[in-house]
């Protein structure tokens, strides 16, 4: 799921090199905290929240087959 979260933020920012993607596990739910430079941050959420809540979508999507929660949090 990392990876996923990095590849659309990347395509996303202006400044690709500040992605940092970490991904914490507690239990059966991983978190995934995504931190971009801040002048990218309101391209990361969008007007509001909606390109945060698609990416959500889309981690959730893809995590489904796996039967655990990922939540994505932008730092």
């Amino acid at each position: 799921m990392k990876e996923v979260v990095e590849v659309l933020a990347k395509a996303l920012v202006d400044n690709p090199d500040e992605v940092v993607v970490t991904e914490k596990t507690e239990g059966k739910s991983i978190v995934i905290e995504l931190h971009v430079a801040p002048s990218d941050m309101g391209k990361v959420i969008g007007k509001q929240g909606r390109i945060a809540k698609a990416i959500r979508t889309v981690v959730k999507a893809a995590s489904s087959k796996d039967n655990t929660r990922v939540d994505v949090e932008i730092v």
